[in-house]
């Protein structure tokens, strides 16, 4: 434990367990002020319901909940799209991309009270400690950090729940739960349970956001985004910010079982663990981005983006958020972004989102050019001479080999 005094710390606060003991425990640990932090990134009013109080009765002297929801899809969630990125192929970063801004709004109220340290419910074992802490140390290398996880000499929900009952701190907690889950207005995520063992298929009480695909409507929904530069703004032609077209999407999606995965994925740390994700607002918008983009991006933007989508996938899981290389990226990715004006029509049917429409005043489709029907725009016999010089270092090869050259 660091010796360093601390007189005020800044609690990530969720009124859970684990940061249910924390507030205790810094106290006794560290005879220091708390001050508990929450952070609305729309994870839904049942979880904010009673947090102030809550917080002030185990033991924190002020409980500040900030609303990010807008700010969270506007600056966050619309630029990583707008890269392509998705991680490891399935994973649309849900966690991933609320850390930053939780964190940021952490150090802003760590500033705004004048604390000296800041603390997280991470565990040891997980990513979340590493990009709390990569933000923390971008942004406000000066202050503590604590983790108590790390510290303390608890290690199950028995020890956590014994502790609040040394002390008299009532908690809704039990020893019984079975799955541990976090949500935001862009997706919910779920670990735990039947889940650790990757042969267990997950079973109906794992989900929660999405109807079981198996009893969606029979009847498909097509629902149309609109694109201006990037930018998602009309959702089935009405205007909406981008928090409330989020929000309309996974309405719409989740009814027909649009957005579940179930992945075993590569940890920062080094561990793989297992993870049941439900995105179903994400999965169309991102969907229907990428329909756009095949409008508008030629062959090598197009390649180009999705490298940049790769790169991007890994560097918002992996916690770095607030450096150079992100700016870069997204730099990058917002030169393309400024064709990707137009509409996309999705079709959601049976936990399935396929475009089947898309137009853009910015395509480069061209039916003239692409028709299988006759044409005056395009001599097939033109092809022959591409082919040879670009084919020109493959037949040099296979003529030295030969000796023929």
């Amino acid at each position: 434990m660091s010796t360093k005094s601390i007189g005020k710390v800044v609690l990530a606060y969720s009124g859970g367990l684990d940061t249910s003991a924390i507030i205790p425990w810094l106290k006794e640990n560290y005879d220091c002020e708390v001050v508990a932090f929450a952070a609305d990134v729309g994870q839904g009013d049942e979880e904010l319901q009673g947090l102030h109080d809550k917080a002030i009765a185990t033991g924190a002297s002020e409980c500040h909940i900030v609303d990010l929801k807008e700010e969270f899809v506007k600056d966050y969630i619309f630029p990583t799209i707008k890269t392509g990125a998705v991680y490891e192929g399935l994973y649309l970063l849900g966690t991933s991309m609320a850390r930053p801004i939780i964190a940021k709004a952490q150090v802003e109220i760590a500033r705004k009270v004048g604390a000296d340290a800041l603390c997280h419910g991470c565990t040891g074992k997980g990513n979340d400690q590493v990009r709390f802490e990569g933000a923390f140390a971008a942004l406000a290398p000066d202050l503590q950090v604590i983790a108590p996880w790390r510290e303390w000499e608890m290690s199950s929900r028995e020890d956590l729940l014994n502790y609040l009952a040394e002390r008299n701190i009532k908690t809704s907690a039990s020893a019984t739960k079975i799955y541990s889950r976090d949500a935001n207005a862009w997706h919910i995520s779920h670990e735990g349970g039947e889940l650790e063992d990757p042969w267990c298929q997950p079973t109906k009480q794992v989900w929660t956001m999405t109807v079981d695909p198996l009893d969606a409507p029979d009847t498909p929904e097509n629902v149309e985004l609109s694109f201006a530069n990037g930018v998602l703004t009309h959702v089935n032609g009405e205007a909406l910010s981008a928090y409330q077209a989020l929000v309309k999407l996974n309405t719409i999606a989740a009814a027909h079982g649009v957005g579940r995965i179930d992945i075993v994925e590569n940890r920062l740390v080094g561990m793989k663990s297992r993870g049941a994700y439900e995105t179903p607002g994400g999965t169309v918008l991102m969907a229907a981005y990428k329909g756009l983009e095949t409008l508008i991006l030629d062959k090598r933007s197009l390649q180009f983006r999705e490298q940049l989508g790769l790169e991007f996938s890994h560097l918002v899981y992996d916690g770095r958020w607030f450096t150079p290389l992100r700016e870069s990226i997204l730099a990058a990715a917002e030169v393309f972004a400024q064709g990707m004006t137009g509409d996309v029509v999705v079709r959601l049917y049976k936990g399935f989102a396929q475009v089947v429409q898309r137009r853009s005043p910015n395509s480069l489709y061209s039916e003239d050019f692409a028709t299988f029907s006759k044409d005056e725009v395009y001599n097939q016999k033109h092809a022959e001479g591409f082919i040879r010089l670009y084919s020109l270092s493959s037949r040099i090869a296979a003529l030295k080999q030969s000796g023929g050259a």
